[in-house]
């Protein structure tokens, strides 16, 4: 049986995985404790997969979220997501590109963006943090969540993690991350930390210690098994090199 060649973020949410960043839970966690949301709160999220973060947001605080994602089947599980944990009326989801974005300018007051821009080269990189910043009314916020170098000796790191991925990821340093955000005219605060999004206590945080199981008896089966063991071998051996970094960025008024 010839493997697929899928990209590794696909791959996991075919296994069953529902939070695919690479500081898991924690992150996304601490990036919405930056921010004050409430009932008029106004947020786009890029790049919204199958809308976990965007459902999660409307249930505890009945904001108005706009998703979007250029894959037809994440913005369909999306949309039946929202509808079955009834909060349709609060989220909408699109196909739409990040670096060409069809919204007016100052349309949100969050713009969410996580395990999105480390796929991008980085002139893409800048184009979508243009249009963010474009979007994003004076004094809102930027929330990233993306991998981040950890060790200054990564170049056969990198080609391991694009053979392991099936995407040509471009992940940055922290001070280069900083300095990319900071060009845009936002304000960076920072959270970094270890990878967490294959270790076994990670996937339980993130997942729960049932849904981790339901994953890793997927991951075994005969077509999944190679690529996720690839991953999860490629991550374990990476831990010095490899981490997560978290950025609430605030535009400059």
């Amino acid at each position: 049986m010839h493997e697929k060649h899928e990209a590794g973020h696909m791959l996991l949410a075919r296994l069953g995985k529902k939070r695919l960043r690479p500081g898991g839970k924690q992150g996304t966690d601490w990036l919405i404790r930056q921010v004050s949301i409430g009932a008029n709160t106004r947020i786009l999220e890029v790049a919204c997969n199958m809308g976990t973060t965007a459902i999660e947001l409307a249930k505890r605080y009945k904001c108005h979220i706009t998703g979007i994602d250029l894959h037809d089947a994440s913005l369909q599980k999306a949309t039946h997501n929202a509808r079955i944990q009834g909060v349709s009326d609060c989220v909408r989801f699109m196909r739409a590109n990040a670096t060409a974005l069809p919204f007016d300018d100052a349309s949100f007051d969050i713009v969410i963006n996580e395990a999105m821009l480390t796929m991008l080269d980085n002139e893409s990189k800048r184009k979508a943090l243009q249009e963010y910043a474009r979007v994003l009314r004076p004094g809102g916020y930027l929330l990233t969540h993306d991998l981040i170098i950890r060790s200054a000796d990564t170049q056969n790191s990198l080609s391991q993690l694009h053979s392991a991925i099936n995407v040509k990821a471009t992940p940055l340093s922290e001070h280069e991350w900083k300095a990319l955000l900071s060009a845009q005219g936002f304000k960076v605060r920072t959270l970094t930390g270890p990878m967490s999004l294959l270790s076994p206590m990670g996937m339980i945080r993130d997942e729960g210690f049932l849904n981790t199981l339901k994953i890793v008896k997927n991951a075994m089966k005969q077509e999944n098994r190679p690529m996720f063991m690839r991953m999860f071998r490629l991550f374990r051996q990476s831990k010095g090199i490899f981490g997560f970094i978290a950025a609430c960025s605030q535009k400059v008024q």
